[in-house]
């Protein structure tokens, strides 16, 4: 498991329905829902540092509410980039990359070594939540990225982490938000309101990997209620938002062309002949319509983050 986390994912990772196409943890999109970790880990690092001014924003706001944490654990950290993120944000911190993939945190550690953090971070490979009974020491900060939907029993993985809260701890999770957008409604090809349909589609999708989990537990998604049920208190919520309006830089054009292209290879056959022509050109590299060279391009998401408090 690991996002980014995409997001993923993310995927993660994020998204009334967190699912592929909005996740700071993206998924990998198939019909089985199984998802390569390390396969997507290119994916996963291309998403997490274009959606970096956002992460940013909510860890500034993290700080205001954690003052000096010696422990920062990301779990389900995926390949690093919000992880050290943290060690930048919180420069008197230990942080330590929690995840169930061992490449994904092999490039975690790499990159914390070449930004200069690698003296103060830490990884552990292993499956949420078990995985972080190994901790050494208890968290100040555990911060769960579009990490937790991947674990079959939220509310047992919610009692985990704030189990291996310090007295004062803070649990944040970033769940939920809103679909991300790239094109206006009508973009001049096919029938008007195209994302609007992909979006269908990938919250079928992401029920159907929600229920293909281990030990799978449906839920209603009150994350403040859930945080409540697992002993902590001093909820807030907060939405955070990337805004990179059209013209967009190449990085931000490539992150459109590769969600989209998962979303036409996973579930691109439910779609009707027309929208799934329209995703074709929207795809095709030689087509002046296309993602690769229309102007109207933009990407506008938006993630929310809850915490709680472990009380001392």
């Amino acid at each position: 498991m690991a996002h980014e986390h995409d997001e993923h994912h993310d995927h993660q990772v994020h998204q009334g329905q967190q699912g592929p196409q909005s996740h700071g943890h993206s998924h990998r999109h198939d019909h089985h829902t199984d998802i390569d970790w390390a396969e997507m880990a290119p994916h996963l690092e291309a998403q997490a540092e274009l959606f970096a001014p956002l992460y940013e924003r909510a860890l500034s706001w993290l700080g205001r509410e954690v003052t000096e944490p010696g422990l920062i654990v990301d779990a389900g950290s995926g390949p690093g980039v919000v992880s050290c993120l943290f060690a930048e944000t919180f420069p008197g911190a230990r942080v330590m990359a929690v995840d169930g993939s061992a490449p994904l945190l092999e490039r975690a550690r790499e990159r914390a070594g070449r930004l200069g953090y690698g003296d103060r971070f830490g990884t552990l490979a292993g499956e949420l939540p078990g995985i972080l009974d190994e901790l050494d020491y208890p968290a100040d900060l555990l911060w769960a990225g579009r990490s937790l939907h991947h674990l079959g029993d939220q509310r047992a993985a919610l009692t985990a982490f704030a189990a291996r809260l310090a007295p004062g701890g803070t649990v944040a999770l970033m769940e939920g938000g809103l679909p991300a957008r790239f094109l206006p409604r009508d973009i001049g090809i096919g029938r008007p309101g195209l994302q609007a349909r992909l979006d269908a589609l990938e919250s079928e999708w992401f029920a159907r990997m929600r229920s293909d989990l281990p030990g799978s537990v449906t839920e209603t998604e009150h994350w403040p209620a859930l945080l409540s049920s697992a002993g902590l208190t001093h909820h807030r919520t907060r939405s955070f938002l990337l805004d990179l309006p059209a013209p967009v830089s190449d990085r931000a054009r490539a992150h459109v062309a590769a969600t989209l292209d998962r979303m036409r290879e996973g579930f691109g056959d439910a779609l009707d002949a027309d929208d799934r022509a329209t995703l074709d050109r929207l795809l095709d590299p030689d087509d002046k319509a296309g993602v690769h060279h229309r102007p109207d391009v933009f990407v506008l998401a938006a993630h929310t983050v809850h915490t709680a408090v472990r009380p001392s």
